[in-house]
């Protein structure tokens, strides 16, 4: 029997992003100061929090931000463990011209990542050079020194490039190799090349593209790997999946042999589709993130977060979510008004995708293939 078939699901979610307001709950805090058009310290973003939910108890224990989390992390023995890391891990004060929000949170703090017993940290996205390429490096040294694996960025293009090779229980792989995109946000600048530290950064959705993935798939591969995809792309807002890149997707599953697409960038879950039995997941939506309190989306519900788990079964893959919701900065199961909102919404993106969703338990919903 393949080894993928006996081991526990794995577990993925979108942006984790500890910096700034969730930073500064914990028991090391940064220094609160921003450069942002109209909150100077990140102490702001938690006021707004405690503004909107009441008082949030600091200094914060560093299971704090998961809450019910960790949870069903545990009851489902759920590895590898695989989450888009949105922030610096840095003390930089070097924080990057033009941009307009920045992500820190500081090296203390990295126990926070090691309390969900997190396994791989995804660095491409348009968040890890927020403090300059000296963020980047401390960044790669607290994930190092804390025994996470990361994808995605590092010293140079080769280290950018790099997949992720994470143990699975029962045997084999997982692989991550990741990419952001400029279409989320993710300056031309942070490309990381022969000379220069940055991200593993994937222009468009070409042929060329496509070629460039498949063949690093191909070497990489053994048998009984799970092969992830995991890309930062597309805008933070809105349903709309690009034809283009659904395309893309569909030819990473046919042609480059990939068993999930982690994708990510959207502020809020998108709809998912199941191609081949392999899971294309659009947009997982932000997970821990620092927002409480900001309005002006509430109709995308951006409260809520998703934890998604993934087991394989004679290579078509099973597919649970674990609907959360964020207050006080902490995840809590959803409430059923909230599971019905999200069984709504995945029903209605299905109907383009070919996915049903269903109930399938007091905290969890089951999509599959129509």
């Amino acid at each position: 029997m393949d080894p993928a078939s006996q081991a526990p699901p794995l577990f993925l979610c979108g942006d984790v992003m500890t910096g700034r307001g969730i930073d500064q709950i914990l028991a090391h805090p940064s220094q609160p100061l921003l450069h942002e058009s109209y909150v100077h310290s990140a102490l702001d973003y938690v006021r707004l929090a405690e503004r909107k939910a009441g008082p949030i108890a600091r200094p914060a224990a560093p299971d704090y931000p998961w809450g019910d989390a960790l949870a069903e992390l545990a009851s489902r023995a759920a590895r590898p463990r695989i989450v888009n890391l949105e922030t610096a891990i840095t003390t930089s004060d070097d924080a990057w011209p033009g941009k307009s929000v920045h992500y820190r949170m500081h090296p203390r703090n990295v126990d926070c990542l090691q309390a969900a017993g997190i396994d791989c940290a995804v660095l491409a996205n348009n968040h890890v050079l927020d403090w300059g390429r000296a963020g980047l490096a401390d960044t790669l040294d607290a994930l190092d020194g804390a025994q996470i694996a990361h994808a995605g960025a590092g010293p140079d293009e080769a280290s950018a490039a790099r997949a992720a090779l994470l143990a699975r229980p029962g045997g084999g792989r997982v692989v991550v190799l990741a990419f952001a995109m400029p279409n989320a946000g993710t300056p031309a600048a942070w490309r990381a090349t022969a000379g220069h530290s940055g991200v593993n950064l994937l222009d468009d959705w070409s042929a060329a593209a496509q070629q460039r993935i498949t063949a690093q798939v191909h070497q990489l591969r053994r048998p009984g790997d799970v092969m992830v995809l995991s890309i930062h792309w597309g805008p933070n807002w809105g349903y709309h999946i690009d034809p283009a890149q659904r395309a893309f997707a569909r030819a990473m599953v046919e042609h480059a042999g990939i068993d999930i697409v982690h994708g990510h960038s959207s502020h809020h879950p998108l709809g998912i589709e199941l191609h081949a039995g392999k899971p294309i997941l659009y947009g997982c939506g932000d997970f821990i993130n620092d927002y409480e309190g900001i309005g002006g989306y509430d109709s995308y519900r951006p409260d809520l977060a998703l934890m998604a788990f993934v087991s394989f079964d004679g290579g078509s893959a099973d597919l649970r979510l674990v609907p959360l919701r964020r207050s006080h900065f902490r995840l809590a199961y959803a409430r059923e008004v909230d599971m019905a909102w999200l069984q709504a919404m995945f029903e209605a993106q299905g109907s383009a995708l070919g996915t049903r969703v269903a109930r399938s338990g007091l905290h969890e919903l089951r999509l599959w293939a129509a």
